[in-house]
């Protein structure tokens, strides 16, 4: 057990800081999902993305 973790090592340490990258975005998006801000994240109302009809419906586009 011990000479696979010490042969794989470099793997496991790739893959922890991975992991803990996706975590932190993951957490990152909840919480502004939560705290009700949008996704294209410039406060402008969307008025120039492409998706400004679908991305936010039902709500008042300026």
């Amino acid at each position: 057990m011990f000479d696979w973790i010490i042969n794989n090592i470099g793997t496991i340490a790739v893959c922890t800081v991975l992991l803990a990258i996706v975590t932190a975005i993951t957490i990152y998006l909840i919480r502004n999902k939560k705290a009700g801000k949008n996704s294209c994240s410039c406060g402008c109302g969307c008025t120039h993305c492409a998706m400004k009809d679908s991305c936010h419906a039902g709500k008042d586009t300026k």
